[in-house]
């Protein structure tokens, strides 16, 4: 996502804990400015805003990208300390950051939007994964987008989401080896037959942040190889 709104011409501070993977991909990415942030941390939020209006004078876009799943588990086996750490960083992180940046934009009497990724899994069940917070967790975050939408519309604040099928990111890594009964879950599942490539993301990416999609705001565009539509 990075390297596809920098190549638009957006000027981009990447964020996240891991502070060497960001430093490099800011040195094969110009327009790019490394940070680091754990989005749990509400003054690392803090932080993150007021660095794009240091570095840039605005701030326009926001997304929402950090995830984190929970492993395979029955609900009625799942612990209170492993769900609340995927709503933490799923949907309480994305309110903490979308309300900060939404301030200041506002305090800027300046337009805006927001981008939450939320997942296939807002919509439809996880079973027979069964990870009951990571469906609680981006099945809220629709749920919150629609709210914030509502909330900040006459702000000229637009907050939407994408919500992706199955993509070859780090928490679906040990899905995408051909050979493993995960592929075999999302190529059956999947109408299309196949997992989704990082590009394919970019037509909903550069619409929700561009100012082709001016008049669109609360809505959800969904990525997923037609996973939903059954």
């Amino acid at each position: 996502m990075v390297r596809t709104l920098a190549a638009g011409g957006m000027r981009v501070i990447a964020a996240a804990r891991r502070l060497d993977r960001l430093e490099a991909l800011a040195s094969s990415t110009p327009g790019v400015v490394p940070m680091r942030c754990d989005v749990t941390d509400e003054a690392d939020l803090n932080a993150l805003v007021a660095a794009a209006y240091e570095q840039f004078g605005r701030l326009d876009v926001v997304i929402n990208n950090a995830g984190k799943s929970d492993a395979p588990t029955k609900a009625e086996e799942e612990s209170a300390a492993v769900f609340a750490s995927v709503i933490d960083i799923n949907l309480n992180a994305c309110f903490l950051l979308a309300r900060t940046a939404a301030a200041a934009m506002i305090e800027q009497q300046a337009p805006g939007t927001i981008i939450n990724i939320a997942s296939v899994h807002s919509f439809v069940s996880s079973a027979p994964n069964n990870q009951a917070a990571y469906v609680a967790s981006k099945t809220g975050l629709v749920g919150l987008t629609r709210e914030l939408a509502g909330q900040w519309a006459r702000h000229n604040i637009r907050v939407n989401c994408i919500a992706p099928g199955y993509f070859p990111t780090e928490l679906t890594d040990s899905m995408m080896d051909e050979d493993s009964s995960g592929y075999g879950y999302i190529t059956k599942r999947t109408p299309m037959r196949r997992p989704g490539r990082l590009e394919e993301l970019d037509g909903a990416l550069l619409l929700l942040s561009s100012d082709a999609s001016t008049f669109l705001t609360g809505q959800t565009v969904t990525v997923d190889g037609g996973w939903t539509m059954q």
